[in-house]
């Protein structure tokens, strides 16, 4: 099983997220559940990202929600950790839009 990471920016963006979102806060919280224990499972569609992202991973946490995170190993615990970065919807990070609607890192 590996440790969930929330970064202080994920934080802000949930809570940014929830404001606007509210109907999809109990899907959002079951994918964080359903990540700590199987961060492939199928109905994720967890998937590798390319392009300024690559190194990155996505999921999907919705119809056009997108959980955008990294697997890092901690160095002292031995176990895989998985830092949040990223929570938004699909249409911020298509190619349309370009990747400076993306929030840096």
């Amino acid at each position: 099983m590996r440790e969930l990471v929330l970064t202080p920016r994920f934080k802000r963006a949930f809570r940014k997220f929830m404001r606007q979102h509210r109907h999809l806060q109990k899907t959002i919280e079951e994918t964080l559940i359903q990540m700590q224990s199987d961060i492939f499972a199928v109905p994720l569609h967890t998937h590798k990202l390319t392009g300024p992202l690559s190194g990155l991973r996505a999921c999907s946490c919705g119809y056009d929600c997108r959980m955008v995170f990294s697997i890092e190993l901690n160095q002292l615990t031995g176990k895989e950790e998985i830092f949040y970065s990223i929570l938004g919807r699909t249409r911020r990070y298509t190619k349309g839009y370009g990747v400076t609607s993306c929030p840096p890192f």
